[in-house]
Parts: structure tokens; C-alpha cells; sequence
């Protein structure tokens, strides 16, 4: 599983899609597709023109919250918030061979997404962003720190957990200390997208 994910941004479907098209370019080989006050018709044609250009890159591209759109336009998965459907109603729809995400802001979501067959977890926020509204409470690194101890002294096998939220280049080296696997850039992409290829480079 690639370590690097970019979470696309944008206020209009001309914004998105130059945005993942920049990304995918600088080198990101995972998009979500994520569009959060799109109407329907406008998510769905930024959805399929992601999906066509990850193809060309040969880069993953998954749907944030909507699995049936996911499922529609033959997406590699979804991302799903605690408030979306269940990650074992998704994978009834998409089947066994999609890649599908949950977020987590807490242990006991972290628990939870451990327990349900779910490819990797969503944890944060790190810090404080902008690109996110109704944003969960703050992790810090310490936050992501006690929660992995809490996980290895009890002897869990640690899932794939991804850093998001505020997530930049120089966050790499100490998350990975921790133990975590991979990171969800938006902002610091979107901004500096030749940035991507350092991000990448910089997992070890």
C-alpha cells in the first residue's frame, strides 16, 4: 500500500481536477477524490475525470463518503467518516477487492476500525487545518504516541494507521517514529505540489 495519499481540494470542478492532475504529476500515486459542497452532477463528472486521469498515471483513486458513486464509476475504494455508512456495509457493495478507509479521531475509534474489515485507518487531525470543516479534536504527536504505546502493550498487531490533518514534509520522520504507517497530505500539495515527490521520498 503506498504511503503517500493526496486528499484532493478545491472550490470548483475546474479547481479539483487541476489540482489532482498537478499531484498526480509531481508523482502521487493515491488520490481521494474528496468534494465536500459539490451537487451531485458536478461530483460525478469530477469523480470520473479523476478516476480516467489515475488510470493514465497509474495511480489509485479513491471516493470520499460515497460508496455507491465509488461502486458506479469503478473506483479502487472509499474513504468513510464515522458518520458514513458502515465500513461492512461498504465492503457488502464494493466487494473484497476495493480498498476502503475509516476515519478515527480516538482510541476507541481506532478499536473500532480495528475490528472491521477496513484496509487502513484515518487518524487525526495532527494539527489544525483549514481545509476541513467541522474538524475533530486535535491529536498532536503525542496523541498519535500514547495511542500506538496503548497498542503495542497489549500486543495488537498495528494496522496501517495514516497520519491526516495538517500533515506537512517535515512530519514524516517523527510520525514514523511512532509508528505510523502513512500520511493524507492536502493543503501542503495543493500549494507545492513538486513537494509530493520529497514526501515520498522521505518514508524510509
Amino acid at each position: 500500500m503506498e504511503k503517500l495519499q493526496y486528499i484532493s481540494q478545491g472550490s470548483t470542478k475546474e479547481e479539483q481536477e487541476l489540482n489532482i492532475y498537478k499531484a498526480l504529476d509531481a508523482g502521487v500515486k493515491w488520490i481521494q477524490v474528496r468534494w465536500k459542497n459539490a451537487s451531485e452532477l458536478e461530483l460525478i463528472g469530477l469523480c470520473e475525470k479523476a478516476q480516467l486521469l489515475c488510470a493514465d498515471y497509474k495511480a489509485i483513486c479513491i471516493i470520499n463518503d460515497h460508496v455507491k458513486l465509488a461502486k458506479d464509476i469503478n473506483a479502487d475504494g472509499v474513504h468513510l467518516g464515522l458518520n458514513d455508512c458502515s465500513i461492512l456495509e461498504a465492503r457488502h457493495i464494493l466487494g473484497t477487492d476495493r480498498i476502503i478507509g475509516g476515519t478515527a479521531n480516538t482510541l476507541e475509534d481506532v478499536l473500532q476500525r480495528m475490528s472491521e474489515p477496513c484496509n487502513y485507518i484515518g487518524l487525526g487531525p495532527l494539527r489544525f487545518t483549514s481545509t476541513k470543516e467541522k474538524l475533530s479534536p486535535i491529536l498532536g504527536f503525542e496523541g498519535y504516541q500514547h495511542l500506538i504505546q496503548y497498542l503495542e502493550e497489549r500486543s495488537f498487531d498495528l494496522p496501517k494507521i495514516f497520519a491526516i490533518g495538517g500533515v506537512r514534509l517535515d512530519d514524516i520522520e517523527l510520525l514514523q517514529q511512532i509508528g505510523i504507517y502513512g500520511v493524507a497530505v492536502s493543503g501542503q500539495i495543493t500549494n507545492q505540489p513538486s513537494i509530493a515527490n520529497d514526501i515520498i521520498k522521505s518514508f524510509k
